[in-house]
């Protein structure tokens, strides 16, 4: 059995944070968090935490600084800082205390998990027998391996995936490639068996459903994240896609 120390002096990350995995099927039976330095150093001392995931900020205190602390008492936990900035600084102070990963809020699940699924293999020398694996290589929106498309299209996905929240259109695309607009959409179809269009809602459904059952933020709040000006368009694609309203889903 494992245990797991977050940190972070906002409880709705807190919450998102323990929400974001099914932590238990991962081997963690007990799950700490703290909203200030003090607490966490007292709860690590206390537990001995396997892994502890630090905000870069906590208050007018530094993550790393923490760890740093932490490492002085000599505690083998494994640590990931998460922040909200990508201030070169950070990356490198929290690289110096020997953090496995440094990971961007909103904290993307996928990565999340590829982080601590590697820190349970090679670090402290588990299993993943029974985890909640959802393989990378597999586009979650077409089903199908990203090695059994073409490189066009590959490179689609990957511009709708970094792209996803601006307002990423098929005439857009076709411009980044130099390509004609209704060509390139013909290709898509063909190979994808969707239309443009319909991939990106298909993908920006997906990033919602991830925000909602992973964090406490306003259901107006994610709908603008990934990439919904208009709060009826959202909500009308949600429920045609998942069969509920965003509400229903996270009650």
């Amino acid at each position: 059995m494992y245990k797991l120390l977050i940190v972070d002096d906002e409880p709705q990350i807190l919450e998102g944070m323990r929400r974001t995995l099914d932590w238990e099927k991962y081997g963690f039976g007990c799950i700490e968090t703290s909203e200030t330095v003090e607490d966490a150093i007292s709860k690590a001392v206390e537990i001995y935490p396997d892994l502890a995931i630090f905000d870069v900020r906590i208050g007018k205190d530094l993550g790393y600084d923490a760890i740093r602390k932490l490492n002085e008492l000599g505690l083998p936990a494994k640590y990931i800082i998460m922040s909200g900035y990508s201030e070169f600084e950070y990356a490198r102070e929290a690289i110096r205390c020997g953090v496995k990963d440094y990971l961007l809020k909103p904290v993307n699940r996928v990565k999340l998990q590829q982080v601590v699924e590697k820190i349970i293999v090679e670090d402290l020398h588990g299993t993943l027998e029974g985890a909640d694996h959802e393989d990378v290589n597999i586009d979650p929106v077409l089903g199908v391996r990203y090695d059994s498309l073409s490189k066009l299209i590959n490179r689609i996905l990957l511009m709708v995936k970094t792209e996803y929240a601006q307002n990423i259109t098929l005439k857009v695309v076709a411009e980044q490639f130099r390509m004609n607009g209704t060509y390139l959409g013909q290709l898509f179809l063909k190979e994808t068996q969707m239309k443009f269009s319909e991939y990106v809602m298909a993908y920006r459904m997906l990033r919602a459903r991830e925000r909602i059952l992973s964090t406490d933020e306003k259901i107006a709040s994610i709908a603008m994240s990934v990439g919904y000006s208009n709060q009826g368009y959202f909500y009308t694609h949600f429920h045609n896609f998942f069969g509920k309203s965003p509400s229903d889903l996270r009650k």
